[in-house]
């Protein structure tokens, strides 16, 4: 027996999850033929030579790895997260050894002419295996360890992806703190992560020193408040020790996990280096391609910045930007508006089902979703560091559109029930 509170009903699948998905792979296809399109050539739609092409191939794969989610027990699901997350995790140590470098990050996996990126099912696997970790109660007030070890779960696979040098994909980790945070977990546990991110934020714009001094006045101002009351004042003295410590480490962390190309980026962001031929230009051309959309914008196949290739990564990372380029604010409003109902219909759903194992993993990957759609986003317009992880279901890649299909389906297998 798997032992599951997941029990059979003929409730059948939710169709507004399976419109949504469709139309995100849809549109991600089209803006990907776009990009690859030249108006002398063939632009043959089953040249498997060409991006698109390829995409064909990972699109009618999905599908099939969709279909066969959709016909697996859920009970099985529950009883083998365990066992995917370990398989995840033997993936990604094996990346270590035998892995091929793209971009800076050692984190695929060559066979023939694809890669394949372990690192994108390890979301999966993770969703998977907080859920079940959730479900067997160990989280609960009189068990405060248990939230060491969901913090463990995620940690682990955080520490292989910084090995690999792939900080961007361990950054979209940080997203399980709304399950998190769902489930109960004290505020007093949130504030310090919310400090420390603004800690990290400050150091890296400005440097150790201003961290310091304002750290400084921000303990003098406790301290001259709490002077009657010494339990107080040690806290404050602990907390001020250890929020140097983080700050010195910021730097240190900054200057050792991460590759150049990607403290270029981020130092550009912050306004610390000027690259007008580099990260600027990347950057520039970005915005120049998404502005000059404007409202309607220029139609399908005639977005010059897309067209002259003056967009970096225009099918993967930055395909967001041939989307406001050719469809302009009206496209990007269409594409936003399709992530934001499918994340609200994940989260709506959690809330209504039955089994606590389903909420548990949808909360899990709509907060992948939402932090990998904002990063994106952010980065095409210049809100956050380029750190190059996709658009879901719409960036070129098989990995991420098999990934993020596996991570939907489950969920659409799970609401069946």
């Amino acid at each position: 027996m798997y032992g599951s509170d997941l029990h059979r009903s003929s409730k059948g699948f939710d169709a507004r999850l399976l419109i949504y998905y469709l139309s995100l792979v849809v549109i991600g296809w089209i803006t990907i033929y776009s990009t690859c399109y030249t108006p002398e050539g063939p632009n043959a739609i089953f040249d498997f030579s060409q991006a698109y092409g390829k995409q064909l191939i990972w699109i009618g794969t999905s599908i099939l790895l969709a279909t066969a989610i959709l016909l697996i027990d859920t009970k099985i699901i529950q009883h083998y997260a365990y066992h995917f997350y370990f398989i995840c995790l033997i993936l990604m140590i094996l990346v270590l050894f035998i892995g091929t470098e793209i971009s800076g990050a050692k984190a695929w996996i060559k066979i023939g002419e694809f890669s394949i990126q372990p690192t994108e099912f390890m979301k999966v696997a993770t969703a998977l295996a907080l859920a079940k970790f959730f479900n067997e109660g160990k989280t609960s007030v009189e068990k405060r360890y248990g939230w060491l070890i969901a913090v463990g779960i995620i940690f682990v696979p955080v520490l292989i992806i910084m090995m690999q040098h792939d900080a961007g994909s361990a950054l979209v980790f940080a997203s399980f703190i709304i399950l998190f945070y769902r489930e109960g977990l004290s505020a007093a546990f949130l504030v310090p992560c919310l400090i420390a991110a603004f800690l990290a934020v400050f150091t890296l714009k400005f440097n150790e020193t201003y961290a310091v001094a304002l750290l400084t006045l921000v303990y003098i101002i406790f301290m001259i408040k709490d002077r009657t009351q010494r339990k107080k004042m040690r806290r404050n003295t602990i907390v001020f020790a250890v929020s140097i410590l983080f700050v010195f480490s910021v730097n240190m962390l900054y200057e050792n996990a991460f590759e150049p190309h990607q403290k270029e980026r981020i130092d550009t962001i912050f306004g610390k280096t000027s690259d007008p031929k580099g990260a600027d230009f990347n950057l520039n051309q970005s915005k120049i391609a998404i502005g000059s959309g404007g409202f309607f914008g220029k139609g399908y196949l005639k977005g010059t910045q897309t067209k002259l290739k003056f967009v970096p990564e225009q099918s993967t990372d930055f395909i967001f930007c041939a989307i406001g380029e050719e469809w302009g604010f009206m496209g990007t409003l269409v594409v936003f508006g399709l992530f934001m109902a499918l994340i609200m219909r994940i989260l709506t759903l959690s809330e209504k089902h039955r089994a606590p194992f389903a909420r548990y993993y949808g909360y899990g990957i709509a907060g992948i979703l939402t932090v990998h759609f904002f990063i994106n986003i952010g980065m095409t317009i210049g809100l956050v560091p380029i750190i190059g992880i996709p658009l879901p279901f719409i960036s070129y890649g098989g990995s991420s559109l098999w990934s993020f299909t596996t991570m939907l389906f489950i969920f659409v297998k799970l609401n069946d029930n």
